[in-house]
Order: C-alpha cells, then structure tokens, then sequence
C-alpha cells in the first residue's frame, strides 16, 4: 500500500488588482532581473576541495534592511528542501491559527459510576493533539481519577476519526518502517507511537537487559542478545531490531559490547490504536487503576457531552518543537488540523495541501516550481526555489506573529539540530535557523545577524550526491561565516 504521493504542482498565479493591493509594497515578491553573483571565496573553497558541482547547489542571501540581494546563486533553480519545508507549514499554521491555538483531547464515560468504579466503557476522542507524550497522558489520567474513577469495569474506545489518513505505509519512504520519522499522523496520537528502549549489560553474566519506557503490556520482546568483550562503540552497538508483521513483538538479537554501560534506542511499535490502549493501560495501572476490557474504534455521537477536555501546548509552543527539533509526525499533524480547521473533519493530507496552497495565493505569491508533499519534509519529490523560501522568510519577517516563527528555529551552538555545531564560536547565537536533510539532500534557511549588527535572510538548498555525510555543512558553514562577517 504504496503512501499517498498526491503533490500540487499549481501555477498560482492569480494575479488579480485587489490581491495585490492587500500586499505592502516592502514585500513585492517580484525581484529586479540579476545575474548570479560569484560564489563567496569559502563556499567555492568548500565546493572545489569536495569535487562538488556548483550547479547543484542554490544560495541566496538578502539584507533585510535594505532587500538587497547580497548572493544569488542558482537561486530559481528547483531543489529538495528536505526538513526546510516545515517552514511552510508551521508558518500556514501560525498565520491560519494563531500562535495561541490548541488542541483537545475529550474524555467520556459510557456507564454509571459506583463506588469508584466506571461501570461501562471510557471513550477517549483525539483531535491531533502533536503532543499527547506519556506524561501528559499522566496528567490527563489522574484528572480522570480526581472524578473518582479508579476501576473501570468495560473498554476503551478510540475515536481517531478527527484525521483521515488513508493508506499509509511507513516503509515506503526509505524501507524503515520502525524509525520515528515514518510513523503516520492520527488524530489520537499518544507518545509519537514511540517506545524507547534501554540496553545495559548484566553485571553477572552474559546477557543484556532490556527496558522498555514506557512500558507496554501488548507489546511482546524478545531478547536474544548476548554480551561481548569491546568498547562502547559500532552501529547500533551490534543490535538488530526485528518486528513481526503485527508490530506487537520485537526480537533484538547480535551481541552488545560490555564497555556500554547503558545504551537507547526509540523505534515505532503497534498501530495507533494498540499503542493508545497499551500506553492508557499501562499509564493508568501505575496510577492504581484497573482496565478490565480491551479496545474498540467507534465514532463518538454528536450529542455527547465530554465530562473532561484536555488541552494541548499553544500552537508556538508547538511548532517551536517542529522546527528546533524537526519533528516529522508533528509537522504532519500540523497539516492535517488545517485541513480539518478549513473544511472540517475529517482532516486529510490533500485538503492540508489545498489549504497552504489558499494561502499562497491569497498572498500573490506565484511558486510555480513548488512542489510541497506532506509539510515535513520526508520526500523525495518536494521541490522549491532559494529565492521562493527567501520570499516567505522576508513575509515572515513582517508578520504579526514574526517573533513566535524567529523563535521556533535552532540557534547555533545553543538549541535544537544546530546545538552541536558553532558552539563557543562567535556565530554562537547569532542566527535562527532551520536546517534539512535527507540522503543527499542538506539545506538551511532562516536568519543571520551579521557582526555588524545587520540581519540577512540565507537560504542554501544542496542536492548532490553524498552531500549529507559532511560537505554540506562545510559549505553551509562557509556561507554562514561570510555572511557574520558583512
């Protein structure tokens, strides 16, 4: 079941007088013709020691104050933005929504309730809540014990109908079906469907011990692993992760080397609805709680009253943790709750497209080479111009809600993808900045306060071969050593 592909690849180009009147001068997406610049003397440098083809890579940078193009290097050539394009969404989202919106979480009860027990079934109704982790979950729990339920004698039912996923297959992108950045967007979404696992050697012997966080009793593991002489070192320290068809059960096999004293690794584990009801489950039985009965799927009635709603973060906090961290699933979310804000439920990911399309338009901007799939990124046909994400950023840059979006991206040496790279270095600090990659794919864009206190808006967009495993980032942080020091 091949994962939907449908792209939008539309001429927006409604170029009607009234469009354009409601666009401030300052921010005319239609630039003076130029020619390329000369590439700064690093990036060359970078390019020539790498063996690179200048042709596949695309810069643009702009002084913000002035809208001078400083570098503009194949900059309406088409390229893979990977991750970049959470830019995109999270701005739609913020400028559709609003940076305090939330999400809800609604909780019934399908019974009477006696002596602290729920005689029937407890109903649980996501609306795409991004950030359902475990210990949310917790907290939206105990505030079903502080009704006083603590036994509930019947099931749990699961109401997803909020999102329409369709078919979706994890494997589809790059045959790794149990990585976190394929798991599928689910209006009740718990945890990132993520099971974290903690290898640590036994100290008596020669086996490793597993830990699972957090625990689940639907899901099964089978440990075979063995310990062996070594540092703490090689691909995921000699462990094979295997799942069955199911999902619910994991073999780990290989041997792990004893120099480890302790070692983790997150993967995706069920279908949505097993993992909710293992995590509810386990969640509520450490709270003291007893669920008697399984899962169900249903359709919540519209007359229904919840008797709890739980909220979400804000929408800024939300995309903070998109764009910082770069998180797939929650980008996903994002797009699907914009299409069920649009045109109701059930949300799906072609109304999330036709949403930011809508928006495009309604802004004049004409991105003819646009080619947006899922809003995080994870695609191999999204395509988009430097000079098109210099657009948004300059539009960006006079928002509303400007501060909230600078905010959401990494700052180098501090936070988020760039908190290992430019720290303790004068660009500590010194720019906002999401950053992409994929195989052969590296990109960034955001801003930059040059040490002259100037502000630039840089994009660089690469697509070469192999450029993720290390040259990519020489060259990015090449153009952005050039630019500090305008």
């Amino acid at each position: 079941m091949p994962r939907s592909s449908k792209l939008f690849p539309w001429a927006i180009g409604s170029w009607r007088s009234i469009r354009w009147a409601l666009v401030p001068a300052m921010l005319c997406l239609s630039l003076p013709a130029m020619a390329d610049d000369a590439l700064p003397t690093g990036v060359r440098n970078v390019l020539n020691h790498r063996q690179l083809a200048d042709g596949n890579l695309s810069l643009y940078v702009e002084n913000l104050r002035t809208g001078e193009p400083v570098v503009s290097w194949n900059a309406n050539a088409p390229r893979n933005p990977a991750s970049v394009a959470k830019l995109l969404t999270t701005l739609v989202a913020l400028e559709s929504l609003g940076p305090s919106y939330t999400w809800k979480t609604d909780i019934y009860y399908a019974g009477e309730i006696r002596d602290g027990t729920l005689d029937g079934d407890l109903l649980i109704k996501g609306y795409g809540d991004p950030f359902l982790t475990t210990e949310r979950l917790w907290t939206m729990l105990h505030a079903v014990r502080d009704t006083g339920v603590s036994r509930i004698n019947g099931n749990l039912l699961l109401d997803d109908s909020y999102f329409d996923i369709g078919e979706y297959d994890p494997a589809a992108f790059d045959n790794a079906p149990l990585r976190a950045y394929n798991v599928a967007p689910n209006a009740l979404l718990m945890n990132f469907k993520v099971v974290q696992y903690r290898f640590t050697p036994d100290a008596g012997g020669g086996k490793v011990n597993v830990r699972l966080h957090p625990e689940l009793d639907n899901l099964q593991v089978v440990n075979q692993l063995s310990v062996r002489d070594g540092r703490c070192g090689g691909y995921q320290r000699g462990i094979t992760i295997t799942a069955n068809d199911d999902v619910d059960q994991m073999i780990f096999s290989g041997t792990f080397p004893r120099g480890c004293v302790s070692y983790s690794m997150s993967r995706t584990a069920l279908n949505h609805n097993d993992f909710a009801y293992g995590l509810v489950k386990s969640v509520w039985s450490e709270m003291g709680g007893e669920l008697t009965g399984g899962w169900k799927n249903v359709t919540t009635p519209e007359e229904l009253e919840p008797v709890l709603s739980f909220q979400s973060p804000t929408l800024a906090e939300i995309i903070t943790m998109v764009n910082k961290y770069s998180n797939n699933v929650m980008a996903h979310q994002l797009l699907f709750t914009l299409a069920a804000e649009e045109f109701g439920a059930p949300g799906t990911e072609e109304n999330g497209r036709l949403v930011v399309r809508q928006w495009l338009e309604e802004r004049g901007f004409d991105f003819e080479n646009l080619r947006y799939d899922n809003g995080a990124g994870l695609s191999r046909d999204a395509r988009i111009t430097a000079r098109h994400l210099a657009n948004l950023l300059r539009y960006a840059y006079q928002s509303r809600y400007m501060p909230e979006f600078m905010s959401s991206m990494s700052l180098p040496g501090l936070d988020g993808t760039l908190s290992d790279r430019f720290r303790d270095d004068a660009l500590t600090g010194m720019a906002h900045i999401k950053t992409g990659s994929l195989d052969d794919v590296t990109a960034i864009a955001g801003y930059l306060q040059a040490r002259s206190g100037e502000r630039y808006i840089v994009v660089s967009l690469h697509n070469d071969e192999a450029v993720h495993r290390g040259p990519g980032q020489e060259v990015q942080e090449a153009l952005l050593r050039w630019v500090f020091e305008k």
